[in-house]
């Protein structure tokens, strides 16, 4: 697929994201004229999806280049910046950084040496460089950028199949902090769930076999009707007698499963209130329930 305009990208840290999508761009018809990383395994292997040279001279690296996309852990960011803010080269370039909750501070040194920055962030999760490249396309991508790199960086995700939501920087740790809620506790949380029934026997196989098309059920009940008229279960209808023998079974067999238990009913209860299935009565003798079962576990 060949654009109307087409950039030529240097991409600093090839770990899953920067191979991907640097692969994804140059499918786009873009160039990928550099890349860099202190590894020289991630170089070889981001040979073959980015087809990028590597470049001693950071000017001659730099020259090449329209836009420079640091990939890197977010810890790196702020010295990567500074190392290429370093040569003249950079200014009047297009810097971005893939950073879901860091905020274009972590750029100061390019935009200090006349580039214009951006944020660009895939709301999705990696576990592979071709799960990223499967799917990074159709994912939403938070945008935070400088009012002359705005449009850049809106077609650059568009190119990667992506649909662009521009977020303030204030805004971004919350929006981070709700994408790790959605998919890092969300599998933290299935943990758990295989650890319970592995308590009571039913081995890490059987236990997925038994929860996946609940979860998947529940998800396609969300993207219906939302979440929350798609809360079901013992707060919902204040069913307190089974919410009691929850506590008690989960203290005694999974005490550390205590306190993820009462804090996520806390907010089932909010939801069931909006919802309208509970009353106010209902939920303060569930909250109070829930708060017992907290006050058990920190009496340990």
């Amino acid at each position: 697929m060949k654009n109307k305009y087409s950039y030529n990208f240097f991409i600093i840290g090839l770990g899953m994201v920067g191979t991907a999508i640097g692969h994804l761009l140059r499918e786009a018809g873009h160039q990928i004229t550099t890349v860099s990383d202190k590894s020289l395994p991630a170089l070889k292997k981001a040979k073959p999806y980015t087809g990028g040279k590597t470049f001693r001279n950071l000017y001659e690296a730099l020259n090449n280049a329209d836009c420079i996309l640091i990939t890197t852990p977010d810890d790196a960011i702020s010295s990567a910046c500074r190392e290429i803010s370093r040569s003249p080269a950079i200014k009047g370039k297009f810097v971005f950084h893939m950073s879901g909750a860091g905020g274009l501070d972590l750029l100061d040194a390019a935009r200090n040496a006349g580039a214009y920055v951006a944020s660009i962030h895939p709301l999705q999760s990696f576990s592979s460089v071709d799960n990223a490249i499967s799917n990074i396309p159709k994912s939403y991508f938070g945008i935070t950028a400088d009012e002359k790199a705005k449009r850049p960086a809106k077609n650059i995700v568009r190119d990667l199949g992506g649909i662009p939501i521009f977020i303030s920087d204030k805004q971004k740790p919350l929006y981070h902090a709700a994408a790790c809620l959605a998919s890092n506790y969300f599998v933290c949380l299935l943990n758990a769930v295989e650890s319970i029934y592995q308590a009571i026997g039913i081995d890490e196989k059987k236990a997925k076999k038994a929860y996946l098309p609940l979860v998947y059920g529940s998800l396609k009940n969300i993207e219906r009707s939302g979440s929350t008229k798609s809360l079901t279960g013992p707060i919902a209808r204040g069913d307190f007698g089974t919410i009691k023998k929850h506590i008690a079974a989960i203290n005694k067999v999974m005490p550390q499963c205590s306190l993820l238990y009462s804090s996520l009913g806390a907010v089932a209860v909010q939801v069931a209130k909006q919802k309208g299935s509970l009353n106010a009565r209902q939920a303060k003798i569930i909250n109070e329930l829930l708060k017992g079962a907290i006050k058990h576990e920190h009496s340990k």
